[in-house]
């Protein structure tokens, strides 16, 4: 299987896990120009942007650790972008989230990162 598809099924496992954790799902694959965000969810209360990293067995090292700053001021960018682009104001409270697949295991770290502008 290759890459992408077995990213879009991670990315889907994920998704239906969210949701049965009562998240809604508004939208997958949110791409700008400044890059890209997995999922875009809400509770209710918060905008959820939710990175998923995937990794087979531990071996492979912790999906969570793939999640580097790097890749964090980039979600952030992206998040800025899909808020103004939505009509989002500055007071919409929003969350970062990653979702870590490691073999069957599901790990979730909800505000797993702060907002870097």
């Amino acid at each position: 299987m290759n890459k992408r598809k077995l990213g879009s099924e991670k990315e889907a496992l994920a998704a239906a896990y969210l949701e049965k954790q009562g998240l809604c799902i508004l939208e997958r694959n949110y791409r700008c120009r400044s890059g890209e965000i997995d999922l875009v969810c809400s509770d209710g209360t918060y905008l959820i942007f939710t990175e998923v990293k995937y990794r087979k067995n531990p071996v492979l090292g912790n999906p969570l650790d793939a999640v580097t700053s790097s890749k964090q001021r980039t979600i952030c960018r992206v998040a800025s972008v899909y808020l103004r682009y939505h009509g989002c104001g500055w007071g919409t409270p929003v969350r970062y989230d990653v979702i870590g697949i490691c073999g069957e295991e599901i790990t979730w770290i909800k505000n797993a990162f702060p907002h870097q502008g």
